[in-house]
């Protein structure tokens, strides 16, 4: 069986170093990277034909429209009570909720709770 080579500086193919090193030699010249050419080469693609005219936002807008039509919010006057009377609050709370909240632990509830889970009562 054929070992598995893990050191990175050797994992290179024979065609790769035959390539290094014809260009060591000189009979072979390495391709050449030209990054910020193949950047702005690049923008021609990222827009289409079609946005590079007005039709582009035409088409974009009625894309976009909403199917309905929406309504303007309206402004609904809310009134502060600013007297600051607790008893407003109060009489407030107890239309809202007239008999309490559910599930209310009042003493005489926690003590007939003591009295039903005493043994022998």
């Amino acid at each position: 069986m054929s070992e598995i080579n893990t050191e990175p500086k050797d994992t290179q193919s024979f065609e790769a170093d035959q390539i290094i090193e014809s260009a060591e030699a000189g009979e072979q010249k390495l391709p050449t990277v030209d990054v910020s050419a193949d950047y702005e080469a690049s923008k021609e693609f990222s827009v289409s034909d079609i946005d590079r005219t007005g039709a582009g936002a035409e088409a974009a807008a009625a894309a976009t429209a909403p199917k309905f039509d929406i309504p303007a919010p309206t402004e609904i006057p809310m009134p502060a009570d600013s007297s600051g009377n607790p008893d407003a609050f109060r009489s407030m709370a107890q239309d809202l909720n007239p008999t309490g909240t559910p599930g209310e632990v009042t003493d005489d509830l926690i003590q007939k709770a003591i009295d039903l889970g005493t043994p022998g009562t």
